[in-house]
């Protein structure tokens, strides 16, 4: 059993995870099914008595030896060795392929008293196999095997799971077992060792590794790229990460990493609902192998007889990209209880945000642009962040925002058609300590009013989150409900339509006694609850409301990813990042998810000094990719500060010809096919299929442009007509062949978008 008097800096949602799964019996359910036909009378009972009663059987095959244990699917085949280790294989068109360097010996290691700890010897001839009973399916083999870890007084017990449903999944768990007479001091648990590289194959000659790693580190920092020669990243997720800007802390993330070549990837992670603190760090060793694991911080002291459990890590193996095992990870969390969210028609319509202005927006500016916004065919607009007098209070900015300011500037907007959101920053509050924006902090009435909500590190001061800011504990009762009446003030009592809310990562860990937490990650882990709040009590008051949620140039949070209606591409730094994030979002809330673009001025960016010139006007890796196009141009010319964003009379033709493409076509609400591999396929492509036609997207890879032919993938078989959208040009027609792949001739620069139909 878990310890109950663990140090406060254990985190309990990782001791308490083991699972006794329930051993499924079907000579029991079969003579249950007959009974249950056989039972009544009548002629219809009487036909159903005389069918054959079958009981489904899992596709998954396990075989057991002294040599290891080999469990296969239909489509994979993972491989538990007796030191620990776990590979896997994709069973592709008869040919099995893997990135498991055969050498990787060393199946996991555990710290004790700062000592590293890994001969581990299980007894794979005597594992116990027995029929799954999970969440991810009723059909598929849990497997127990138990061994010992050399030099340790540790017992320890593998359990491996895999799913008929997710037949490409292998989910890997361990309890430790202290079967000694004196206290462990258990530092950490790392399991899924790997040691990855390239298949051979012809057409990848550098055995080039391509990888997606889901922490969230630093603005603008890429999450998808090549693997360099040299890299070492130690990717913590779950708790706060320090920055050296003026974000303070970012963290949070997606818990997976993913690699991939042109033929096959793998990737490994977690599969719990928790935002749990543990890393998946990576690193390059000197044989240009990428190394790879998960590395679970225990910290805690087991004492003879207690029992320590690991989360479930998981194994993936798959052909494509970082799509396909994000893909793979949101259907098995959406299977253990965290739902996507489901769209409403708002959540596609196009918006215009008045960060154009930056802090010292005014409502003038704001309303000023409305002639502009209904001749765009714009009916969203923003008010971003600076319009309140502090974080924490949102309380209207003075003197701009005074009496009833915001009220009647939605109202206004309200009667021209445009609904409007309300950018703000839950949980952070202003304690009188640092500053942002060019502004110091005050400190606010509720951290004036209720100091005892705020977070305190373990030195018992204020601990601080993004943008340094002091935090309230959302695992408090008090602060969920006093966000849901700030979520009231703003949609009922000002009739906002939605929210942007902006630098959202992770919160720190609360130690703070008066919360008397049973462990300092009780406020990690209560985060999504906030934001649930927030959500749920906005969709109550306005069905068709817009909540967007925003971390700032990192991928997003496992502990509010459900509880959105608009992801963000969150300040992507170009046009690239752009398109992949927008691909990544698709992968993880389903592929006719409302992804925003951000605003188009993203798409390019150029350093000034220690900021950004943001001129971008690439509308097409929005629109191609299934985006909802964004923009924050400033109009009429407020002067030269605003130049890089000024909508002047030549760009407004080119917003009006792209937001009308967008409204037109609506490609955001189609379904987002995976047929192209990021890293590998030249030009980098996207599809859409939408109203019996399919919508391609190529953008070129370099300035220079692209010549030659690209594949049309995805069709049946048959001839199509070409029609380059953007351009309204006629291509002529195509055949697709058995493979289902038209191949087109072309020369473009920049982009190249394409309407297909019969």
């Amino acid at each position: 059993m878990r310890r109950d008097n663990a140090p406060r800096n254990v985190n309990p949602f990782i001791g308490c995870l083991h699972r006794r799964p329930r051993l499924i019996h079907r000579a029991v359910t079969s003579l249950l099914a007959l009974s249950f036909l056989l039972a009544g009378c009548g002629k219809q009972n009487e036909r159903r008595s005389a069918a054959p009663v079958s009981v489904a059987e899992s596709a998954v095959e396990v075989r057991a030896s002294d040599d290891g244990i080999v469990i296969r699917t239909p489509s994979a085949e993972f491989t538990l060795s007796r030191t620990g280790a776990l590979c896997g294989v994709l069973i592709k068109d008869g040919t099995k392929l893997t990135l498991d360097d055969k050498s990787c010996e060393v199946g996991q290691t555990v710290s004790i008293s700062k000592t590293s700890y890994s001969a581990l010897a299980l007894d794979t001839a005597k594992a116990e196999v027995r029929e799954a009973s999970g969440k991810l399916g009723s059909l598929g083999k849990q497997i127990n095997v138990a061994g010992k870890i050399s030099g340790t007084d540790l017992d320890e017990t593998l359990t491996l799971e895999v799913y008929d449903a997710f037949p490409n999944l292998a989910l890997l768990s361990a309890r430790l077992r202290n079967a000694g007479s004196n206290g462990v001091s258990l530092d950490s648990v790392t399991v899924q060792h790997h040691r990855f590289t390239a298949d051979d194959n012809p057409a990848n000659p550098n055995h080039t590794l391509w990888t997606f790693q889901g922490s969230s580190l630093k603005w603008g920092k890429d999450e998808i790229f090549a693997m360099p020669a040299k890299f070492s990243q130690e990717n913590p997720f779950g708790a706060p990460v320090a920055v050296k800007d003026d974000l303070g802390h970012v963290g949070g993330g997606i818990p997976v990493v993913a690699f991939w070549s042109n033929r096959v990837g793998e990737a490994i992670g977690h599969v719990e609902t928790l935002p749990l603190a543990l890393s998946i760090p990576v690193q390059t060793a000197s044989d240009g192998r990428v190394e790879a694991s998960v590395s679970i911080p225990a910290q805690t002291l087991l004492n003879p007889g207690e029992v320590y459990s690991t989360p479930r890590t998981f194994l993936a193996v798959y052909a494509g990209d970082f799509y396909e095992p994000l893909h793979l990870w949101s259907d098995a969390i959406e299977k253990e209880g965290l739902s996507r969210p489901a769209n409403n028609d708002e959540n596609y319509a196009v918006s215009w945000c008045g960060w154009g202005y930056e802090f010292a927006v005014t409502p003038k500016q704001m309303l000023d642009t409305i002639p502009k916004l209904k001749e765009l065919g714009i009916h969203w607009a923003t008010l971003d962040d600076g319009w309140f007098n502090n974080y924490g209070d949102w309380q209207p900015r003075q003197p701009s925002f005074a009496g009833n300011a915001i009220e009647d500037m939605v109202k206004k907007f309200h009667e021209q058609g445009i609904k409007v959101q309300l950018w703000w920053l839950p949980l952070g509050v202003e304690d009188g300590h640092y500053g942002y924006g060019g502004r110091r902090f005050v400190v606010s009435e509720v951290a004036k009013d209720h100091p005892d909500w705020l977070i305190l590190d373990e030195s018992g001061k204020p601990a601080r989150m993004a943008r340094n800011l002091a935090a309230l504990c959302p695992a408090l009762t008090e602060v969920r409900t006093y966000y849901k009446q700030l979520t009231e003030r703003f949609i009922r009592d000002w009739d906002f339509d939605g929210h942007k809310l902006d630098n959202i990562y992770s919160t720190p860990l609360c130690y703070n006694p008066s919360h008397h937490h049973k462990s300092p990650y009780d406020s990690v882990n209560a985060m999504g609850e906030v934001y649930k709040t927030i959500f749920e009590a906005t969709r109550a008051l306005k069905p068709g409301s817009v909540t967007q949620s925003c971390p700032c140039g990192t991928p997003p949070s496992l502990a509010w990813l459900p509880f959105m209606d608009q992801a963000v591409t969150a300040d992507p730094v170009g046009a690239v990042q752009v398109r992949r994030r927008i691909k990544m979002y698709k992968a993880l809330l389903g592929p006719d998810s409302a992804v925003y673009g951000d605003h188009v001025e993203l798409s390019a960016m150029t350093r000034v000094g220690k900021e950004w010139s943001e001129h971008g006007d690439d509308f097409a890796s929005t629109i191609g990719t299934g985006g909802v196009v964004g923009t924050k141009f400033v109009w009429p010319d407020p002067g030269p500060k605003f130049k890089a964003v000024n909508l002047t009379s030549a760009k407004e033709e080119h917003w009006k010809k792209w937001i009308g493409l967008y409204n037109q076509n609506m490609l955001s609400k189609g379904e987002f096919k995976d047929l192209y591999v990021t890293g590998y396929d030249t030009p980098e492509g996207y599809a859409i299929a939408k109203g019996g036609k399919m919508y391609f997207a190529f953008f070129a890879p370099s300035a220079a442009g692209w010549k030659g032919e690209v594949e049309l993938r995805g069709l049946k078989p048959g001839k199509y007509r070409v029609r380059d959208y953007a351009e309204d040009k006629d291509l002529g027609s195509v055949e697709a062949g058995a493979n289902g792949v038209a191949l087109l001739p072309t020369e473009f620069k920049d982009h190249l978008l394409l309407e297909v139909g019969p």
